[in-house]
Protein backbone atom coordinates (compact mmCIF):
# COMPACT_ATOMS: atom_id res chain seq x y z
CA UNK A 1 0.00 0.00 0.00
CA UNK A 2 1.08 3.38 -0.94
CA UNK A 3 0.72 6.72 1.16
CA UNK A 4 -1.63 8.01 -0.13
CA UNK A 5 -3.75 4.60 -0.21
CA UNK A 6 -3.08 4.55 3.35
CA UNK A 7 -6.60 3.56 5.54
CA UNK A 8 -7.64 6.68 7.39
CA UNK A 9 -7.53 6.03 11.50
CA UNK A 10 -11.20 6.37 11.72
CA UNK A 11 -11.27 2.88 9.22
CA UNK A 12 -8.16 1.22 11.22
CA UNK A 13 -10.03 1.79 14.40
CA UNK A 14 -13.39 0.32 13.54
CA UNK A 15 -11.40 -2.67 12.12
CA UNK A 16 -9.35 -2.78 15.10
CA UNK A 17 -12.36 -2.49 17.50
CA UNK A 18 -14.22 -5.58 15.80
CA UNK A 19 -12.83 -7.93 18.20
CA UNK A 20 -14.20 -7.80 22.16
CA UNK A 21 -10.99 -7.72 23.80
CA UNK A 22 -9.78 -4.57 21.27
CA UNK A 23 -13.21 -2.69 22.09
CA UNK A 24 -12.98 -3.83 26.21
CA UNK A 25 -9.42 -2.14 26.08
CA UNK A 26 -11.35 0.80 25.10
CA UNK A 27 -8.56 1.18 21.92
CA UNK A 28 -8.54 4.59 20.06
CA UNK A 29 -6.64 5.15 16.91
CA UNK A 30 -4.68 8.43 17.24
CA UNK A 31 -2.82 8.35 13.81
CA UNK A 32 -1.91 5.51 11.12
CA UNK A 33 1.37 6.80 8.56
CA UNK A 34 3.26 4.72 6.91
CA UNK A 35 4.54 1.71 9.05
CA UNK A 36 3.51 3.61 12.20
CA UNK A 37 0.34 3.61 14.15
CA UNK A 38 -0.72 5.34 17.70
CA UNK A 39 -3.36 4.29 19.76
CA UNK A 40 -4.89 5.04 23.27
CA UNK A 41 -5.93 2.73 25.63
CA UNK A 42 -8.80 3.65 28.15
CA UNK A 43 -7.71 3.03 31.77
CA UNK A 44 -10.06 0.44 33.12
CA UNK A 45 -10.26 -0.68 36.89
CA UNK A 46 -9.75 -4.26 35.69
CA UNK A 47 -6.84 -3.52 34.71
CA UNK A 48 -5.24 -3.87 38.41
CA UNK A 49 -3.27 -6.86 39.13
CA UNK A 50 -2.47 -5.32 42.58
CA UNK A 51 -5.18 -3.87 44.11
CA UNK A 52 -3.08 -2.57 47.37
CA UNK A 53 -0.37 -0.49 44.40
CA UNK A 54 -2.78 0.25 41.82
CA UNK A 55 -0.33 -0.68 39.35
CA UNK A 56 -1.45 -2.52 35.66
CA UNK A 57 -1.05 -6.07 35.06
CA UNK A 58 1.75 -6.93 32.89
CA UNK A 59 -0.48 -8.91 30.20
CA UNK A 60 -2.13 -5.73 29.68
CA UNK A 61 0.81 -4.13 28.99
CA UNK A 62 1.99 -7.19 26.63
CA UNK A 63 -0.97 -6.95 24.72
CA UNK A 64 -1.07 -3.36 23.69
CA UNK A 65 3.02 -3.92 22.54
CA UNK A 66 1.31 -7.21 20.56
CA UNK A 67 -1.30 -4.84 18.88
CA UNK A 68 -0.08 -1.73 18.39
CA UNK A 69 3.10 -3.59 16.30
CA UNK A 70 0.81 -5.76 14.73
CA UNK A 71 -1.63 -3.21 13.62
CA UNK A 72 1.37 -0.93 12.39
CA UNK A 73 2.15 -3.31 9.60
CA UNK A 74 -1.25 -2.74 8.34
CA UNK A 75 -0.11 0.28 5.80
CA UNK A 76 1.97 -2.90 4.07
CA UNK A 77 -0.51 -5.34 4.45
CA UNK A 78 -3.83 -4.02 4.49
CA UNK A 79 -4.90 -6.14 7.55
CA UNK A 80 -3.73 -7.63 10.84
CA UNK A 81 -1.87 -10.33 10.74
CA UNK A 82 -0.37 -13.18 13.18
CA UNK A 83 1.98 -13.09 15.91
CA UNK A 84 5.23 -15.59 15.50
CA UNK A 85 6.90 -14.39 18.27
CA UNK A 86 6.89 -11.42 20.96
CA UNK A 87 9.69 -9.71 23.33
CA UNK A 88 8.04 -7.32 25.78
CA UNK A 89 9.78 -5.34 28.78
CA UNK A 90 8.68 -3.70 31.64
CA UNK A 91 10.34 -0.67 32.11
CA UNK A 92 8.40 0.88 35.52
CA UNK A 93 4.53 0.27 36.72
CA UNK A 94 1.88 1.69 34.99
CA UNK A 95 -0.55 2.97 37.45
CA UNK A 96 -4.15 4.62 36.63
CA UNK A 97 -4.41 6.12 33.21
CA UNK A 98 -4.95 6.07 30.25
CA UNK A 99 -1.78 4.45 27.55
CA UNK A 100 -0.79 5.44 24.87
CA UNK A 101 1.09 3.60 22.48
CA UNK A 102 3.27 3.60 19.04
CA UNK A 103 3.70 1.02 16.72
CA UNK A 104 6.43 1.32 14.09
CA UNK A 105 7.62 -1.15 11.31
CA UNK A 106 11.51 -1.87 11.39
CA UNK A 107 11.71 -4.80 8.78
CA UNK A 108 9.10 -5.73 6.12
CA UNK A 109 9.52 -9.08 4.57
CA UNK A 110 7.39 -11.14 2.32
CA UNK A 111 6.95 -14.25 4.55
CA UNK A 112 7.89 -12.45 7.87
CA UNK A 113 8.22 -9.32 9.23
CA UNK A 114 9.28 -7.23 12.59
CA UNK A 115 7.75 -4.36 14.32
CA UNK A 116 8.21 -2.56 17.41
CA UNK A 117 6.24 -0.57 20.20
CA UNK A 118 6.09 1.47 23.12
CA UNK A 119 3.56 2.17 25.81
CA UNK A 120 3.59 5.22 27.64
CA UNK A 121 1.87 6.04 30.62
CA UNK A 122 -0.66 8.93 31.33
CA UNK A 123 2.62 11.38 32.05
CA UNK A 124 4.51 10.17 28.81
CA UNK A 125 6.71 7.85 30.93
CA UNK A 126 7.46 4.90 28.88
CA UNK A 127 6.18 1.71 30.96
CA UNK A 128 6.39 -1.09 28.75
CA UNK A 129 8.26 -1.89 25.34
CA UNK A 130 8.74 -4.71 22.93
CA UNK A 131 8.98 -6.34 19.43
CA UNK A 132 7.58 -8.70 17.64
CA UNK A 133 7.97 -11.05 14.22
CA UNK A 134 4.35 -11.49 12.23
CA UNK A 135 3.48 -13.67 9.25
CA UNK A 136 3.14 -11.34 6.45
CA UNK A 137 2.90 -13.98 3.80
CA UNK A 138 0.38 -13.72 1.41
CA UNK A 139 -2.54 -16.12 2.61
CA UNK A 140 -3.35 -18.41 -0.05
CA UNK A 141 -7.01 -19.05 -0.94
CA UNK A 142 -8.14 -22.16 0.50
CA UNK A 143 -8.59 -24.99 -1.99
CA UNK A 144 -12.20 -26.83 -1.65
CA UNK A 145 -11.69 -30.33 -0.52
CA UNK A 146 -11.78 -33.11 -3.45
CA UNK A 147 -14.78 -35.14 -3.99
CA UNK A 148 -13.78 -39.49 -4.49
Amino acid sequence: MSEATLPSAQDIEARLRRGPFHEWLGLKVVSVGEGEIELTAAWREEWVVNPDKGYTHGGILAALVDLAADWALVSKTGRGVPTIDLRVDYHRAAFKGDLTVKGKVVKFGSQVSVAEAQVFDKEGKLVASGRGAYSTATASPATPPSVP
